[in-house]
């Protein structure tokens, strides 16, 4: 497992290929990167997991198999009550498609809550419909991507995902 710091601003990287450790650093203050990948497919799952890992970007991922987890998570309820809220994920990796409670309606939520409202949310979901699309950009995603089928294209979109969001992206402080 790698494991990948983050500061939010000017961050040098250092890799050390014998632990398989990339810490990107500033000054003396490390801040551990976190997503949240809310996910009910254990394929996709591990897919995600592995392509993160192959681009030096699995870092602190939490997964969560339904939308309700994912909320409890977020909003510090339930199991996740001890949970610090002022240390929310960095991005939240979202299938629309889940048991319990949908992605659309973990949106809605995200989006409504003035302490999250801000979290970058990007969808990877199968689903093509253009109705799938256009809603979740009326409730403010940040991006929308279609899970692609081959192996090869998937490893290399999440790859990009995280390296876009995690590493380019400034956030809102």
């Amino acid at each position: 497992m790698l494991k990948v710091n983050w500061e939010k601003e000017r961050a040098s990287a250092l890799f050390c290929p014998k632990n398989n450790i990339l810490i990107l650093e500033e000054m003396n203050h490390y801040k551990t990167i976190e997503i949240l990948l809310v996910e009910d497919n254990p394929n996709d799952i591990e897919l995600t997991r592995r392509a993160l890992g192959k681009h030096n970007l699995l870092s602190k991922v939490h997964v969560v198999k339904d939308g309700e987890e994912a909320l409890d998570y977020i909003h510090c309820r339930n199991k996740y009550q001890g949970r610090d809220k002022s240390d929310l994920p960095k991005m939240v990796l979202l299938d629309l498609k889940l048991p319990k409670v949908d992605g659309m309606e973990v949106l809605r939520e995200i989006r409504s809550n003035k302490n999250t409202q801000y979290l970058p949310v990007v969808v990877l979901t199968t689903s093509k419909s253009e109705s799938d699309v256009r809603e979740s950009y009326r409730l403010g995603i940040n991006s929308y991507i279609v899970k692609p089928v081959d192996y090869t294209k998937f490893v290399d979109a999440v790859a990009q995902i995280g390296l876009y969001w995690l590493m380019m992206n400034e956030f809102p402080k």
